[in-house]
Parts: structure tokens; C-alpha cells; sequence
């Protein structure tokens, strides 16, 4: 999304330019050319990634000799640290300018893994405001450009339409489950989200939208498996949506795995419940390194808890129903939560110099990134 965001915005700026790299179908359609689909690299988790270890190096690979051929004037990395300081460090080697858009969250943990980016990148275009002085007081050139997010518009769609489209009731309130963009994320995720729906209540239907690195067979076999086992109590109606930002647009709440569906969640003003789980040992192995006090990403921009978090062990259907009860009434806690998500898009929006901006965080970051100070 971020990367399909920003090609449009170097396009507008200068039509001949050209990209390949690694990407999905938003970035295809934006016009890049895919050496490596991103999907293949969609791996979650310290120990569930070691299996996928020689497919993503053959990729990494296929990449670099990629780049070798075309011998490209600039590279851009977004997120996805581990695979991309290594891509950056490639880069380097030859002598090619380096952009990281999206920086990691090493201000999160691993934070002496900032020398990376001091000795391999060019400039970081950073998306969270607290992220540029963290950078710039370890060395490296970091602009706040804002978020790709905050600007979103609201959908269009009304309600009863979107209800016509997906067969959905309009009279009845909906609840959207985000379980995560992974294969290992859902199956940790799902189950339980599946669970809280069917303890919420006939009163309510739910909404998952399908991310792109998802496939809808899985999710409706893995639905249809834990259907199966509640059958002695209420089988929720759960219905599988293309989209996300319209589902929460016209839902009364969210469950919400965390990540950037959090953030996605506060930019439609979508009152959520935020929640993970790793394997055991992932979990064991990680939490140690955590240097914040907080997960959810709109939890720490907000330097508060304006949604409450559930993760691992209390991560259970009970916690998650007692939680939603709380914001899916009209009351003093739905009015809070509303008031700290409108802040958390505030922030989000502000301009680097803090005096606010209708311009787009791509077109901010196209606009530095063809700037003589960064282009080769």
C-alpha cells in the first residue's frame, strides 16, 4: 500500500521514472515491475520464520542479481527490516543511494540495530512522530513525513448499500475481526476473535476483510473449523469483505490484531479492541527484548492507552466480550476511546515544522527523495 502510495506520488513528480523491486498487487498496479512477490516474504515470529529461511535468502538473491542487471540510480526499502538492511547493505556496496520509507520500529527493541541504518542508509523517511528525534540523536538523517494512513478518506459507500453488496443486516450492528495479514498470524488470531463473536451475541454480525497476502479458502476453512467446535452455542455470521477501511467505516467496533490495522482502525474512528498471540516460544524469547510500555501502535503515538490491549495469555474470548461491552454501548468509555483515536489521527497528520498540512505523507516523501540532497 505505502510503497503503491509513493510511486504515484514519483510519477506525478517525474512521469519517465521506472521501478522494480519487490511488491504486491497494489504496487503492480501502480506501475512496478515485481522481481519478488511480497507475499512470499509475508513470515511472522522469531522461531516461524526459521523453515522459510532458504526460500526468502533464494529471493533476497534473485533480487541483488536483479538490481546487478539494471543497475538502478536509487533504492527505496520499506519496513521489514530483516530483509531490507540486508538489501541496503547490497546497495551500498555498489555505491547506490538508500531511502528507508516506513524505518523499523528498532525504538521498539533491538534498539543498537540503529548502527544499521547509520551505516547503510542515506536518508529514513519515518512515519510516527516520536520516530525522527529518536534517529537523529543515534546519528541518522531521519525526516517525520507523516503517516500513509492519515489521510485516507472516509468511504464513500453508504450503509445500506455496502449491506446490499454483502448480503449483510442492516438493522443489526457490526463488529469487524482483523486477525492479522500472516498465515501464522490468523491461525494464532482467528480462533479466539471467532469465539468472542459467538459469546457476543445473534445481535451482532462481523465483518473480516481478506488482506491481499491471505487466501479466502483458508480463512473460510479455518472459520468453518471453529464454527464446527461452537456449535453448541451461537454460530456468529461471519462475513468475508474486500476491504478493510469500509468495513470499519460502517462497524460499531473492531477486533483488531496489532499492527497497522490499529491504525487503520483509528483513522476511521472505529472504537477496537487490540490483541496478539505468538507461539509460546516466540512470545518467551521476544518479550524480554520489548523496550516500550505499550503495544498497540495508536497506544504509543497517543503516549496512553486509549485501547486496551489483550495479548497472549490474556488474550481469551472472556477478556476480549468484557472489553467490547465496555465500547460497543453508547457511554463514558466509548466517548474516551473516540476522543484518544481523533488525537492519535491528529498526530499522525502533524507536519514536520508541527503547523499541519493537507499535503499526502507520499507526496512529502516523494518531494525529499528527488531532492539534490538525496538523489545520486
Amino acid at each position: 500500500m505505502y510503497g503503491a502510495q509513493l510511486i504515484g506520488a514519483l510519477r506525478r513528480r517525474d512521469p519517465l521514472v521506472s521501478f522494480f523491486g519487490v511488491g504486491g498487487d497494489r504496487m503492480r498496479a501502480a506501475g512496478c515491475e515485481t522481481v519478488v512477490d511480497a507475499k512470499d516474504l509475508a513470515v511472522v515470529g522469531i522461531t516461524e520464520i526459521l523453515g522459510h529461511l532458504p526460500k526468502i535468502y533464494g529471493l533476497y538473491q534473485r533480487l541483488i542479481r536483479e538490481a546487478d542487471r539494471r543497475r538502478p540510480d536509487l533504492a527505496i526499502v520499506i519496513d521489514s527490516p530483516a530483509f531490507n538492511w540486508r538489501v541496503a547493505r547490497q546497495m551500498k556496496q555498489r555505491g547506490v543511494s538508500t531511502v528507508y520509507y516506513v524505518a523499523p520500529q528498532f525504538w521498539a527493541w533491538r534498539q543498537k540495530r540503529v548502527r544499521l541504518l547509520r551505516d547503510y542508509i542515506d536518508k529514513a523517511l519515518v512515519i510516527f512522530p516520536f520516530e525522527e528525534q529518536f534517529y537523529r540523536d543515534r546519528g541518522v538523517d531521519a525526516t517525520f513525513v507523516g503517516h500513509p494512513l492519515a489521510e485516507l478518506p472516509h468511504p464513500t459507500i453508504e450503509r445500506a448499500d455496502y449491506a446490499a453488496q454483502f448480503q449483510l443486516d442492516s438493522t443489526k450492528s457490526w463488529i469487524t475481526l482483523m486477525p492479522g495479514s500472516r498465515v501464522k498470524e490468523v491461525r494464532m488470531n482467528l480462533p479466539t476473535m471467532l469465539e468472542s463473536a459467538a459469546q457476543l451475541g445473534p445481535d451482532y454480525e462481523f465483518l473480516l476483510p481478506v488482506a491481499p497476502t491471505l487466501d479466502r479458502e483458508f480463512l473460510r476453512s479455518l472459520i468453518g473449523e471453529k464454527v464446527a467446535e461452537l456449535k453448541k452455542t451461537h454460530s456468529p455470521k461471519i462475513t468475508l469483505v474486500p476491504d478493510a477501511l469500509p468495513a470499519l467505516w460502517h462497524s460499531r467496533a473492531g477486533i483488531v490484531a496489532s499492527g497497522t490495522a490499529t491504525v487503520e482502525a483509528a483513522m476511521m474512528a472505529t472504537p477496537f479492541v487490540m490483541v496478539y498471540r505468538v507461539s509460546p516460544l516466540t512470545y518467551l524469547l521476544g518479550k524480554p527484548r520489548v523496550k516500550v510500555p505499550r503495544f498497540a501502535m495508536v497506544n504509543l503515538i497517543a503516549e496512553e492507552e486509549v485501547v486496551p490491549e489483550l495479548v497472549q495469555h490474556d488474550f481469551t474470548a472472556a477478556n476480549v466480550v468484557a472489553q467490547m461491552k465496555e465500547i460497543l454501548s453508547d457511554g463514558p468509555a466509548r466517548d474516551r476511546m473516540l476522543e484518544g483515536l481523533a488525537r492519535v489521527k491528529a498526530r499522525l497528520r502533524a507536519s514536520p515544522g508541527g503547523s499541519g498540512t493537507a499535503q499526502h505523507p507520499a507526496d512529502r516523501a516523494a518531494e525529499i527523495i528527488l531532492s539534490p540532497q538525496v538523489q545520486p
